[in-house]
């Protein structure tokens, strides 16, 4: 079975409280984009655990520590089913905050479900995928959703982008996350962002922030300043996603290639 996890971006992002567990409570919308990995699961018949290979860029570490392995093993442990290959090609990249990791552990927990016919369903789904990490139920529906608590609280939204054209672009930076939210001072906005989403979108660029922008942009300011260049090349919104490095920009026709992001990862395609 061949699954493609794709990653999400933020539409607004505010952090509105510290939590007494450590944690933040947050405020955003998920949307999801078509950047995505390719993700391949098979019964073996060569292992009686699993096998692990991967392509594209390079994953390093212990293969235990990857969430694909996490949601294997998470299942494995309570449902019955006969050891498997795994493949994976990375396309999504790190520390980007378009939750790519956290995707790719979603999508395998919906993979085995279907694969092994084990009937679990999307609620309990979800529910296995919040034991991964804070981002990773979003992935199981895979829908615009408004999010509040720690990001896994889900209210749905009637919101649509299709049609637009979405300019993606990573610098060679990473942000580390609790880096991001230790130099964020949490405070509940006026007006929730699942009332001001609802408005046109050429408002957003006034009232639809990231608070993770200012902290980020003030120790990288080359991050700021592709958000500017996403503007000045005609962006209807632009914004940090999560907590960075990448930013994007939504315009309203297809723009052409440039070297403004030379030495960045860059992505872009309609949005659905």
């Amino acid at each position: 079975m061949v699954v493609f996890p794709n990653a999400k971006i933020n539409l607004g992002l505010n952090v509105t409280e510290r939590r007494p567990d450590g944690y933040h409570n947050i405020e955003t919308v998920f949307y999801p984009i078509g950047l995505s990995d390719v993700l391949e699961v098979e019964a073996s018949e060569n292992c009686m655990d699993y096998s692990f290979s991967s392509a594209g860029i390079e994953l390093g570490g212990d293969p235990e520590d990857n969430l694909i392995v996490k949601a294997y093993r998470l299942l494995r442990s309570e449902h019955q089913f006969p050891a498997i290959d795994i493949s994976l090609i990375k396309q999504i990249p790190f520390g980007a905050g378009l939750g790519g990791g956290s995707a790719d552990a979603a999508f395998m927990l919906k993979a085995l479900n279907e694969l092994f016919e084990l009937k679990i369903t999307p609620k309990k789904l979800e529910k296995y995928a919040a034991l991964l990490g804070a981002d990773c139920p979003v992935f199981i529906k895979n829908k615009p959703v408004f999010a509040t608590g720690i990001g896994n609280v889900f209210t749905p939204i009637k919101i649509s982008l299709k049609g637009k054209f979405l300019v993606l672009v990573k610098p060679d930076i990473h942000v580390s996350t609790p880096e991001a939210y230790s130099l964020v001072v949490p405070e509940i906005p006026q007006v929730s962002l699942l009332e001001l989403i609802l408005q046109p979108m050429a408002e957003w660029k006034n009232v639809i922030k990231n608070d993770f922008e200012k902290s980020v942009f003030t120790k990288y300011p080359a991050i700021e300043t592709i958000k500017n260049n996403l503007y000045e090349l005609g962006a209807v919104y632009a914004s940090m996603s999560g907590s960075g490095s990448s930013v994007y920009g939504i315009f309203d026709t297809v723009i052409p290639e440039n070297k403004l992001f030379e030495g960045c990862f860059v992505a872009g395609g309609n949005l659905d």
